[in-house]
């Protein structure tokens, strides 16, 4: 099955979808793709069947996605703590995955067509080495399309996630190429694997669990969440506009939580600032007060210094990772 499927919505959903972009839209939308092993045991299907199902609803929800004019999806396709589960169902995700990167490097025309680009977001080393290589193929080939976008969080969870943004940091600091006062909310943000995205604007979980399983916590938080009891492969168009409309309900309060976050952020990282700038005038002004003028001219210098560091270690963090996707890339093609 294609990732990307044409054709037209019927005549009921493209008067639905109308009246939905009437509203506000979400540009991002996250899915929990809940349900796939108990479709297959629900209908007496191998789980392999259940998970193929799974896939193929996936590519109809994005057709969905593109008729609504959502930019970027993300998906959970594998948890880390799906390692945990039979020898047997892990060599057939992987398989699976193998069979739908190799599908998706021969569709690269189409996805050059609608300008899709590919992300996978996880910790890639923790998969097979032939594996990794055709995910490096995929994202790099796909890496400057520009009209949408499809994450998809394969060795993946949030607080796996978390902890390595940490340990970039970390890096960071110890490369020199950043200060401990450096180290900031806004920061973490920008080592998380998402960084390239915007915070989804609403996260759809299925099959009738009311958890978020490990998943984007740190991106969700100020994100309408809806639970829905359909198990995945069973997942609908109406179902979707169900979800879209919660959205809408909630979008004005949404947005008044995401800027007093900004708001409260930003005089966090000002106050931040003050202090190590007060610090700094105190150790070399020998514990004399300095005059209004001197702190403010000093907090300025401080703030363009910390940006450019700042920037400086974020170019250095993406051309490692750059270079990790390269590299693989490269192996394939001495192979």
């Amino acid at each position: 099955m294609s990732w990307i499927r044409e054709g037209e919505l019927n005549f009921f959903q493209k008067l639905t979808a109308s009246v939905l972009k009437e509203g506000p839209i979400p540009k991002h939308v996250a899915f929990i793709m809940d349900g796939n092993r108990r479709f297959a045991q629900k209908n007496n299907l191998e789980r392999e069947e259940g998970h193929m199902q799974g896939f193929n609803k996936l590519a109809e929800t994005l057709r969905w996605c593109k008729h609504l004019n959502i930019q970027e999806v993300t998906v959970y396709a594998f948890s880390i703590e799906n390692f945990k589960r039979t020898k047997d169902e892990v060599e057939g995700l992987m398989e699976l995955a193998r069979q739908k990167f190799v599908r998706l490097l021969e569709e690269m025309d189409k996805l050059e067509s609608h300008g899709v680009c590919i992300r996978v977001l996880g910790d890639l080393n923790m998969l097979p080495l032939d594996l990794q290589q055709l995910i490096a193929e995929s994202v790099v080939r796909t890496r400057n399309h520009n009209k949408c976008f499809l994450n998809v969080c394969f060795a993946y969870t949030s607080r796996h996630e978390i902890a390595n943004a940490i340990r970039e940091m970390a890096w960071g600091v110890e490369k020199g190429l950043i200060r401990p006062s450096d180290v900031s909310e806004a920061l973490l943000s920008e080592c998380l694997y998402t960084n390239n995205s915007p915070n989804p604007d609403l996260l759809i979980r299925t099959s009738g669990e009311v958890r978020l399983s490990d998943f984007l916590l740190w991106q969700t938080s100020h994100s309408c969440v809806v639970f829905q009891s359909v198990l995945w492969p069973e997942y609908s168009f109406w179902n979707f506009c169900q979800a879209i409309i919660e959205y809408q309900l909630n979008h004005s309060s949404i947005q008044r939580a995401r800027e007093l976050h900004q708001e409260r952020q930003a005089l966090a990282q000002l106050e931040a600032e003050r202090a190590c700038v007060a610090q700094q005038m105190q150790h070399h002004g020998n514990g004399k007060p300095a005059d209004t003028q001197r702190q403010q001219e000093a907090l300025q210098q401080y703030i363009v210094c910390r940006e450019e560091r700042v920037q400086d270690f974020l170019e250095a963090l993406k051309h490692k990772r750059d270079s990790f996707f390269k590299d693989l890339c490269s192996q394939v093609s001495h192979a």
